[in-house]
């Protein structure tokens, strides 16, 4: 594919993405491992330290101990965790997805923090992979059919074009790329957002992926390299809005109390107060994954809710596909043509096989975020009998265990989502199939 392709300023090359998050990066190593030769640009001149993307599902490590990234996120110390868990104030388990029953090399997340993750991607790139930091992409350039043939982008005072056969879009959930081409996805906000702490100290540390149902919505907690500790805390809207620290450390311990099973978290959270973050939680799909001549990865793509922890693992999943359908198709092309319709084709393949799979992960955060999130009487009801229900019928388990795994999507019926919250008995309740 690269033939042809370079002159003498550099500006042209098979791929350029857009964006040096997860989903820019797994792409660059997916479509780089092809030998084809990638620009990556990123606004950012530094990544900045964010309590997101810190739990890798097994669907996606899949991916990464293909491409060699797992065991560099070993060596560096990842957390190994083997269950996700719903759990009472008092700490007992309402639901606990077990991640013991997948396959044999699936069988736990792996904990560890966005930048380190973002690094051993980086650090897994081919020599055909160049990365520009500080870099804006103004807009996409098209041809005369309107089909994506590059970015514009400006760099230190200077604005230049770059041309390639295929453009990624991994620039965020606000995608400038997916604006300019006219994609109108609606982002839609939940009524709540979520305060992160990165604690440390913790006596006893928890050693799974926990989510605590309190009275006022959903306190997550988990374990991170170096004996630290990540919690969750939602919280309405505008409820800190202009609280000073004092007012916030009451807050916290007011917090704490409601959930007896946290009581230990106390004195390190108090200790961490300035360590917060503040942030919003949104959900989305994007109606399209691609144009012609442009993909949409990551957060361009499609956005959920942190409870379920699929939205990076998504990306990396993508990536990987986007990767597998461009091989089949470029398999003996030849010319510049030949290329982008066999580009173009891929693009196609890449839509009819992710498309249902996001949408179904979009389902199944949803649903998660919602079960212990929703604050409305009805959706306390509905959200503590779908938890109950399903933490008493081992089928039901078995299968939103799979599909929060990221292995494939294994689709309920109506009739699970009667058994779920409780309005019909399961005769098949005991019938766990095999993994």
């Amino acid at each position: 594919m690269s033939e042809g392709m370079t002159d003498a300023d550099g500006s042209h090359y098979d791929v350029v993405v857009c964006g040096a998050g997860a989903g820019g990066l797994a792409s660059a190593r997916a479509l780089g491992g092809l030998g084809l030769r990638v620009l990556v640009v990123d606004k950012q001149r530094v990544q900045r330290p964010v309590a997101k993307g810190e739990v890798l599902q097994p669907g996606a490590l899949r991916v990464l101990r293909e491409w060699g990234t797992e065991k560099l996120l070993e060596e560096r110390a990842g957390e190994r965790l083997g269950r996700l868990v719903v759990r009472d104030p008092s700490g007992g388990p309402l639901m606990s997805l077990d991640y013991g029953q997948l396959p044999p090399d699936d069988r736990s997340l792996l904990a560890h923090d966005h930048l380190v993750i973002l690094d051993a991607l980086a650090d897994g790139l081919g020599p055909g992979v160049e990365v520009r930091r500080g870099v804006l992409v103004e807009e996409p350039l098209r041809d005369a059919s309107g089909r994506v043939t590059g970015v514009r982008l400006a760099e230190g005072g200077r604005r230049y074009d770059v041309r390639a056969s295929l453009t990624v879009a991994a620039d965020g959930i606000s995608s400038r790329l997916r604006r300019a081409v006219g994609i109108d996805a609606k982002r839609v906000d939940y009524p709540h957002r979520l305060l992160s702490f990165e604690l440390s100290g913790v006596t006893p540390r928890p050693d799974d992926f926990s989510a605590y149902l309190g009275d006022r919505g959903l306190r997550l907690v988990y374990p991170l390299p170096g004996d630290r500790v990540r919690l969750y805390v939602q919280a309405g809207p505008d409820e800190l809005r202009g609280v000073d620290r004092a007012e916030l450390a009451g807050w916290c311990e007011r917090m704490l109390a409601e959930v007896p099973a946290l009581g230990p978290l106390t004195g390190p959270l108090l200790a961490a107060l300035d360590s917060r973050q503040l942030l919003p939680v949104s959900r989305f799909l994007s109606p399209t994954l691609s144009v012609p001549g442009l993909a949409f990865v990551g957060e361009a793509a499609y956005a959920v809710h942190p409870m379920a922890a699929q939205g990076m693992n998504t990306a990396i999943t993508s990536a990987a596909s986007l990767a597998g359908r461009l091989a089949d198709r470029l398999d003996g092309a030849r010319g510049m043509s030949d290329v982008d319709a066999s580009v173009d084709a891929a693009l196609r393949d890449y839509q009819e096989e992710r498309q249902p799979i996001l949408a179904h992960a979009a389902r199944t955060s949803d649903n998660a975020a919602r079960m212990v999130t929703d604050l409305s009487w009805r959706g306390r009801v509905l959200g503590r009998r779908a938890v109950r229900h399903t933490g008493a019928n081992p089928r039901l388990l078995h299968t939103v265990t799979y599909n929060m795994s990221g292995l494939g999507p294994r689709p309920m019926t109506f009739l699970d989502r009667l058994h779920q919250i409780g309005l019909l008995p399961d005769p098949r309740a005991r019938r766990v199939p095999n993994a």
